[in-house]
This record gives C-alpha cells, sequence and structure tokens, in this order.
C-alpha cells in the first residue's frame, strides 16, 4: 500500500529533474541565461546539480517502492 505513494513522488522528482536538465541544456547551448542577472556559468551549475539531485531523489524513491 504503500509503494503509490513512493511511485507518485518519484514520478514527480523524475519528471522535474529531468524537465529542468533539458531546459538548462537548451538555454546553455543556445548562448542564452540561465537565471537572469546572476552569473552564467554559476546559474548552470547550480541548476544542473538541482537537477541532478531531483533526479537521484526520483531514482531514490522508485528504488524504496
Amino acid at each position: 500500500m504503500e509503494s503509490g505513494p513512493a511511485i507518485f513522488a518519484g514520478a514527480v522528482f523524475a519528471l522535474f529533474g529531468a524537465g529542468l536538465l533539458t531546459w538548462t541544456v537548451a538555454r546553455v547551448a543556445h548562448g542564452r541565461p540561465v537565471a537572469e542577472g546572476a552569473r552564467p556559468v554559476m546559474s548552470a551549475t547550480l541548476t544542473t546539480l538541482v537537477a541532478a539531485g531531483a533526479l537521484a531523489l526520483g531514482a531514490w524513491c522508485f528504488l524504496r517502492s
């Protein structure tokens, strides 16, 4: 019974991480700023780390279910 919420949370984290990573890669590839008013390298690095963390958390949720 507890696997339902874990699967839902894993899907949410995985979708968020994949979407954020895709968006970041597209912005960097086109030479556009990832965050307005921030240093480009720092903002791209931070968003990549957050996306990787969300993907890892999603994977952890899937493994726990």
